[in-house]
């Protein structure tokens, strides 16, 4: 049976045929809906799930990479790790003649930090908004990398340089010039909620909801499109393109999924986000693992997250051992969601 729908951001309940529309809620309300808050997060499937020993498996990109190449996912391919202020100077060294690519840093979080090059002009590189650096900009970025500017607690990190991903076309035709992604949150390997992240001019490029990106959820049964928002509120068509991001069919879903639970898999973790492109010619590529998955994800599907994870801490619980295609099975028999209508 489809579930109900939550429009938190427009403060409109749907329950089969009774509609709300209020301007702000109650502490019961919120319950009601099954909405999940940053406490219940860390408290009830965060910390019992995800053994601290684990995050540096996460936490660190290079790792993750690693990690995700020996269980045979495709990775965007390394160009190269800035560890030192010595090579932060000659950081063009490590391009390899390549003109378009992405800095970040090794241990970001929430994209801070992340340069998208779409190509050059002259010797300046040029980001997707047309905005042009010279060197010296790019190796005050790749610096200010290093000095821990961008990452987690302040630590010194690395900048890792890497290929730039073509998105597919039909995904591109979603985003304003940069490269959407797709966000799947699981809970003890089953999928359980799913949104691609596509950019916008404000963006910059970027596919990240906090700097202007657009979410748009997708069905976990059939993989796709459902709802979108941008800035918390509900939109149907691209601010910048114009283009309809409902009833878009994300394309390779099956493997998206498989990816995503052999992340869990390879990292031990119960509670994750999986963050996935689907390159033009490479096909799906795992990105990055997150063991701190924000809670947007919830407005971009219209649904509250307990509304799927207290089933998966049910089904989890009768069966401990059940295999990766047995989780998916269940999430999509169960999670399907139910198309707006006009």
């Amino acid at each position: 049976m489809p579930e109900a729908s939550v429009i938190a951001d427009e403060k409109t309940v749907n329950f089969g045929h009774r509609w709300w529309h209020r301007w702000f809620r109650t502490p019961g309300e919120l319950h009601e809906l099954g909405v999940v808050g940053i406490n219940m997060r860390n408290a009830r499937f965060l910390l019992p799930n995800n053994p601290r020993r684990l995050y540096e498996l996460v936490d660190n990109k290079l790792r993750t990479k690693a990690l995700a190449e020996e269980h045979g996912m495709n990775v965007a391919e390394t160009y190269g790790v800035v560890r030192n202020p010595h090579d932060a100077n000659r950081v063009e060294k490590f391009l390899g003649g390549n003109e378009s690519f992405v800095i970040k840093p090794t241990r970001g979080s929430g994209g801070k930090g992340v340069l998208v090059i779409d190509g050059k002009n002259g010797a300046n590189f040029v980001k997707p908004s047309g905005t042009e650096l010279t060197p010296g900009d790019l190796r005050n970025h790749v610096t200010n990398i290093l000095a821990g500017l961008f990452s987690l607690g302040g630590k010194r990190d690395y900048a890792l340089i890497e290929y730039r991903v073509l998105p597919a076309a039909l995904l591109t035709a979603l985003s304003f010039q940069g490269a959407p992604d797709i966000r799947v949150v699981m809970l003890h390997g089953y999928p359980v909620m799913a949104m691609l992240r596509a950019s916008t001019k404000e963006s910059d490029g970027r596919s990240n909801l906090h700097q202007g990106a657009i979410g748009i959820g997708i069905d976990i049964a059939t993989g796709v499109t459902v709802r979108a928002i941008h800035h918390g509120k509900p939109v149907t068509k691209h601010p910048d393109l114009g283009i309809n991001l409902i009833g878009v069919q994300i394309p390779e879903w099956d493997t998206i999924l498989r990816m995503s639970v052999t992340c869990q898999e390879m990292t031990g973790l119960g509670y994750l986000g999986v963050d996935i492109m689907i390159d033009e010619t490479k096909g799906p590529l795992m990105i990055e693992v997150n063991a701190r998955p924000g809670l947007a994800i919830q407005m971009a599907n219209g649904i509250g997250l307990m509304k799927r994870l207290e089933p998966v801490v049910e089904e989890h619980r009768r069966h401990p051992t059940a295999d990766l295609a047995a989780k998916i099975a269940f999430s999509k028999k169960h999670f399907r969601a139910k198309l707006p209508t006009a």
